[in-house]
């Protein structure tokens, strides 16, 4: 039983970032430029292709073309929380994710990103 209060109590301590992270496809150099409260969920991403449950088709039809090993994922910038006063994360997590759609320009031939409408 101490064993599980150990793993409960080392999970609540675990610091959850947010972040901005790519999924580079290694083959065409196409990217997908996505953003996550947690960057843990990652792995969850990975599982939606693996499962083919992607809700981008275009990322998901070259998945399953070139296969898993043909990706790569990777944290682009985590998110500085600020410790005093007041913090939108979804809001600030939204324009860091910009930055890195407008930096990497991932939309059309370069990746599977939509444009957003300005």
């Amino acid at each position: 039983m101490n064993r599980k209060k150990e793993l409960k109590q080392q999970y609540l301590e675990t610091k959850i970032e947010a972040g901005v992270y790519a999924i580079k496809n290694t083959v065409n150099h196409k990217v997908f430029v996505g953003s996550t409260r947690n960057l843990k969920t990652l792995n969850g991403r990975k599982f939606e292709l693996e499962q083919g449950s992607s809700t981008n088709r275009e990322l998901q039809t070259d998945w399953n073309f070139y296969g898993k090993d043909a990706f790569q994922f990777e944290v682009l910038e985590t998110l500085e929380k600020k410790e005093t006063g007041y913090f939108n994360e979804k809001r600030e997590l939204e324009v860091l994710e910009d930055k890195w759609l407008q930096e990497l320009k991932p939309f059309g031939s370069r990746g599977y990103n939509k444009e957003k409408p300005r």
